[in-house]
């Protein structure tokens, strides 16, 4: 199938616009893989404190045997679910590492914080920042510059995008991820969000929310919604980054163990070989534009575009949401899962998975099948499932949908685009989430309450004032302005607490959106929100000109937002300041005080917040 004309242009104009940075890029990964091994180069000094604290044998395989040597960076903890099966994954892969002459070091390991623990909370301010200390970390681990290849250990929101930033910093080296699964399933999505929206109400108390969610985050692995966590599994499988079908195998189940010792077995295939599938040359245009289309079609999490950009950016590949914007209107919705749906994605996996959306995207022209990926057959063993049969494993082509309520081929899709659109007007530049949104709430125009937090909205819920601006305003609604929420203002949290009660609201039959320069949990959907608004407001963004009573429109038709005030006006505004108690209170306390300098070199949204990366 010949490639989506729009699909080929999008590529070719990233590949035009990045020509300077990935031509450099790939010169670094062309000098590094040309060295000789470093253990044959290291002082008798280095190598010994390399390699003191492994058992003889594993020694005599590197120094004398010259055996391949597999450094593996893990973001295992016990806090977080999906990240507690890695205790024993160690083990099993240097088990699988000697059975083929090689052998394997964890070369350090990464930190990992759980989104769900912090919602609300001022660790939040931290979230999208671990990413970046996450990247910074996996080079510190690999900077011994003692091994052939590398596993990447890690499942969950600003793990998985850290560790391929830092992993591509080391582009010369294969590299193969290496993920946990979901857990099983629990309390329905919808039954939770319910109970949440109830308990935003006050109609259920403490004990009956916390029974809720205990009975949804119930054991190890993922969360069952299709969240960034997920949607890491998916892009990644996209990239043919994993052992293919990996993604979305319950963590007890047969098959988990078999897919972790083949992760082994298939970054030593690169390194016996010979084949140069370096991860830098495995991520390229082709590979980044075939990411890109698996979140669109999937209905994936809009922290994605803030990280893929980031991911991008580190192979010297320069993308941006017009990109996005553009893939969205020709790559089909095929998949139907929570918050986009009623599915988790245990169903979603059942009814054929990233195996069926990459076969259906690959017949469609929609992704590139001429790239490398981590397995010699290429892109295609990414549209087959995994199987166990006769206690070894096999992969079946994809075939047929199991549950088209749950995925739909190319033909006959939910809808004919990736539900992601980019907003643009006197505001600025975000982007919106429509796919799980009411088609009635995809246009609205609403005078503005602009907040400076989003304690200031609960409160504002809570006391009945923003229900009451409802009825009064005129027009049945009220735009929800939150401020002095991007990367150099606070960190860009998550404000998925705002869900539940603008969704009470929205329940009501009140025309409700929030407009924001911060983000919105992977999770969040249903209510119309206007994310990632950049500039922020702190860095002189339109959004610092907002007042409250202005009305607002908000077109994810036409891709329009705008603040309804005459051209002079606004130009003439004064930008509202950052509330002193917010100067004060700002990146104090709980360890915040140590990111001064990633808020203070932290570019927009747009261009993936990264810190390292000073324009």
């Amino acid at each position: 199938m010949a490639v989506h004309p729009v699909l080929a242009q999008v590529t070719r104009r990233i590949q035009e616009r990045s020509h300077a940075t990935r031509t450099d890029y790939l010169e670094q990964v062309d000098a590094m893989a040309a060295r000789p091994p470093q253990v044959r180069s290291m002082g008798c000094a280095n190598v010994a404190h390399a390699f003191a604290a492994l058992p003889g044998a594993d020694k005599i395989r590197i120094v004398e045997e010259k055996g391949p040597n597999i450094g593996i960076v893990t973001a295992y903890n016990d806090v977080l679910s999906a990240h507690a099966p890695f205790a024993r994954y160690p083990d099993i892969l240097k088990d699988e590492a000697r059975r083929h002459g090689a052998t394997a070091q964890v070369a350090g390991g990464v930190p990992a914080m759980c989104d769900g623990v912090t919602q609300g909370m001022p660790g939040m301010e931290l979230s999208l920042f671990s990413r970046d200390a996450i990247a910074m970390s996996t080079a510190i681990a690999l900077t011994h510059d003692t091994f052939d290849a590398a596993l990447m250990l890690g499942v969950c929101d600003k793990i998985v995008p850290g560790l391929l930033i830092g992993a591509l910093h080391f582009g010369h080296l294969p590299t193969v991820f290496v993920p946990a699964g979901p857990m099983t399933s629990g309390l329905s999505n919808h039954e939770k969000a319910k109970v949440r929206e109830l308990a935003a109400q006050g109609l259920v108390g403490r004990q009956e929310l916390l029974a809720a969610e205990n009975a949804a985050y119930h054991e190890q692995g993922t969360c069952t919604f299709y969240g960034t966590a997920n949607s890491n599994q998916m892009l990644l499988e996209a990239m043919g980054l994993h052992v293919p079908g990996t993604s979305f195998i319950n963590p007890a189940e047969a098959e988990r163990e078999l897919l972790t010792r083949e992760a082994m077995r298939t970054v030593l295939s690169i390194t016996h070989s010979k084949r140069f599938a370096p991860i830098g040359r495995v991520v390229d245009e082709r590979c980044i534009v075939n990411a890109m289309v698996a979140l669109l079609a999937t209905g994936g999490s809009t922290n994605h575009l803030i990280h893929w950009v980031a991911v991008a950016r580190a192979a010297g590949i320069i993308i941006d949401w017009d990109d996005f914007e553009q893939l969205s209107a020709v790559v089909p919705l095929l998949a139907r899962i929570y918050p986009n749906g009623s599915a988790d994605v245990n169903q979603f996996q059942k009814a054929g998975g990233p195996g069926y959306v990459i076969a259906q995207l690959l017949q469609a022209g929609l992704m590139h099948d001429d790239v490398l990926t981590v397995r010699e057959d290429g892109m295609a063993a990414f549209g087959r499932i995994p199987h166990v049969e006769n206690g070894s494993l096999l992969w079946n082509d994809a075939g047929a949908s199991g549950d088209d309520g749950v995925l739909r081929p190319a033909s006959a899709p939910f809808s004919p685009t990736g539900g992601l659109k980019l907003l643009k007007g006197n505001m600025g530049r975000s982007v919106i989430k429509v796919s799980a949104v009411p088609e009635d709430r995809h246009h609205l125009r609403a005078p503005a309450w602009v907040f400076d937090s989003q304690d200031e909205l609960q409160a504002a819920f809570k006391s009945g004032a923003l229900e009451q601006a409802c009825q009064s305003n005129g027009h049945n609604g009220v735009v929800c302005v939150v401020r002095w929420q991007g990367p150099q203002a606070n960190g860009m949290p998550e404000l998925h607490k705002l869900t539940p009660p603008l969704a009470v609201l929205q329940g009501k039959g009140y025309k409700m959106a929030l407009v924001t320069d911060g983000r919105m949990s992977g999770a969040s959907g249903k209510v119309p929100a206007a994310i990632h608004l950049s500039p922020e407001a702190l860095a002189g963004g339109p959004l610092a000109k907002v007042r409250s009573g202005d009305l607002m429109t908000l077109n994810a038709s036409t891709g329009q937002l705008q603040a309804e005030v005459s051209e002079a006006e606004w130009s003439s505004r004064e930008l509202a300041q950052m509330p002193d108690a917010l100067k004060r209170s700002n990146g104090r306390g709980l360890g915040r005080e140590l990111f001064a300098g990633f808020r203070r070199n932290a570019l927009s949204a747009e261009e993936g917040a990264c810190t390292w990366l000073l324009n």
